[in-house]
């Protein structure tokens, strides 16, 4: 099948299918007499495949790694899993980095909410983000 027709069928374009054959995803396919790319019909089944995967978040890198294990006859479950666990472990990270960062705007937040800009000095840059110190508290309400 011809590039348009795969990227008919993929969903991707013909560009994409290009540049994943450049990348090593997909095996370089043979050619009609006329130059022409025909990609043979399971290669439908292999960008299904790294559709999936880059949809699971897995670099290009790794799946190429995936699909030469595949390639080379070799099963890539262990792999797979190990790559998943990674995955796993920094978008765990990566969520308690967001929680933590969203419980700081919400305290600045409420800070703004509160806070007089008439109040600000030349030697404040901004009191919503770095609160004054207790030495700058001096006079000032509660409530600045």
């Amino acid at each position: 099948m011809r590039t348009g027709e795969l990227a008919a069928t993929s969903g991707l374009t013909a560009k994409t299918i290009r540049f994943y054959e450049q990348t090593g995803l997909l095996p370089e396919p043979p050619r009609t007499p006329s130059g022409y790319r025909d990609y043979p019909p399971q290669t439908s089944h292999r960008l299904a495949f790294i559709r999936d995967a880059r949809s699971a978040g897995l670099t290009l890198a790794e799946i190429r790694s995936i699909l030469a294990l595949r390639d080379s006859g070799e099963s890539p479950c262990t792999h797979v899993t190990d790559l998943i666990g990674r995955h796993l472990a920094d978008i765990e990270r990566r969520m308690a980095e967001l929680r933590k960062t969203r419980a700081a705007l919400r305290g600045l937040a409420e800070r703004a909410a509160v806070t007089d800009p008439s109040t600000c000095t030349q030697a404040d840059i901004c009191r919503i983000i770095a609160a004054p110190t207790a030495s700058d508290n001096k006079g000032l309400s509660a409530v600045d």
